[in-house]
């Protein structure tokens, strides 16, 4: 049976299967890697169909189990209405691996509930959701979530989105390569629009995000987690820069620091390339003096230079390489960068359309 990879606190993969009749989403799931299918136990001649002409993992489900195409009992299923209900489940008493809850009032029941109730439990919890929105609830419920998803759905976007949302997931299990750079160039430029980042998240030291002037080269700005004595900490915050500059958002795309909204998602990286995906809670502009910074690679003879602007104020750092002097610190603040020192930059396709990365002949300068 197919499983799309989502990494947990628990290392355990996550599986989706499809409940569906339609053609158009049984094509688009097989096309995205997912290929178990849930069938009424009454509909024989749909899995026939579909078999003759895919590759698809055949499940028939009723009252009280799921079995596969000779019979045999792959998972238990039982329906929950009420907490009572959930309280009464013992799960560990089945004999088979998986286990299905239909959730007849899944507001009535938060998944924090349901995965709280169902914890240290070794069997394969799936939950049969008939939304993207719904699914993801119980994937990420108390962190570690559930450990499968029945999408039950007639809706072939219901399919995409889903995907979608597995792959943004499936990235913060990848480390960013991300390269040393030397301090060239430090100028004041005068005033300008800066964007601040307020998150949904706490970051911690040596995480922030990636923004540049160009998208083939972003620096690592540091968050505003670092004690100051200017100003309190505030671990939610990248003062990120100029409404023009690019910042790195889930997909391998950018957008404009001044295209962000409440609700969208932005990649927070650390100082080792770990990336993890956090949602815009504010985006606060306002007019700041601005510090032009430019570097080239440390490590290459390669000329190119890569530049940022940022505000220049004490809680405005760039991540380095290595912990700064004594102190512990994994980020310089641009009012003490000098030329010479080290930071750490992302390099990427410099062509972009709408944020996407593209193989297009550009000069920027």
């Amino acid at each position: 049976m197919s499983a799309s990879i989502l990494p947990t606190n628990l290392h355990r993969s996550k599986k989706v299967w499809i409940w569906t009749e339609c053609k158009e989403v049984m094509t688009t799931a097989v096309e995205r890697g997912w290929n178990t299918f849930v069938f009424s136990s009454d509909n024989l001649q749909l899995s026939d169909d579909w078999s003759s002409i895919a590759l698809v993992d055949a499940l028939f489900i009723d009252e009280k189990q799921v079995t596969d195409g000779r019979g045999k009992v792959v998972a238990a299923v039982f329906e929950v209405s009420t907490p009572e209900e959930l309280q009464k489940l013992k799960i560990e008493d089945e004999q088979t691996e998986n286990i299905v809850l239909g959730l007849l009032d899944w507001k009535s029941i938060p998944a924090e509930n349901i995965v709280a109730a169902l914890q240290g439990s070794e069997k394969t919890v799936f939950a049969i959701s008939s939304t993207p929105s719904e699914a993801k609830l119980y994937l990420e419920a108390l962190e570690h979530g559930l450990g499968g998803i029945i999408l039950k759905t007639e809706d072939v976007k219901a399919v995409l989105d889903l995907k979608e949302y597995f792959d943004r997931r499936n990235e913060e299990s990848d480390t960013l390569s991300l390269s040393e750079a030397t301090i060239t160039r430090i100028q004041m430029v005068g005033m300008g629009d800066r964007v601040c980042v307020d998150l949904c998240s706490l970051m911690r030291p040596g995480e922030g995000l990636l923004v540049g002037s160009f998208a083939r080269g972003l620096f690592l700005v540091h968050s505003e987690c670092l004690e100051s004595n200017y100003i309190a900490s505030r671990p939610f915050r990248v003062n990120a820069g100029p409404v023009h500059a690019y910042v790195a958002v889930p997909g391998g795309k950018t957008c404009y620091l001044s295209e962000l909204r409440t609700g969208r998602e932005v990649i927070v990286v650390d100082q080792k390339g770990k990336q993890r995906t956090a949602v815009v809670g504010r985006v606060k502009i306002e007019k700041r003096p601005l510090i032009l910074v430019e570097a080239k690679l440390s490590a290459k003879e390669d000329e190119t230079s890569f530049s940022t602007i940022l505000q220049n104020a004490e809680t405005v750092a760039l991540v380095t390489p290595h912990q700064v002097n004594s102190s512990g610190k994994t980020a310089v603040p641009v009012t003490s960068l000098k030329l010479g020192d080290q930071v750490l930059i992302r390099l990427q396709g410099g062509a972009r359309h709408t944020g996407i990365e593209i193989q297009e002949f550009i000069v920027e300068n």
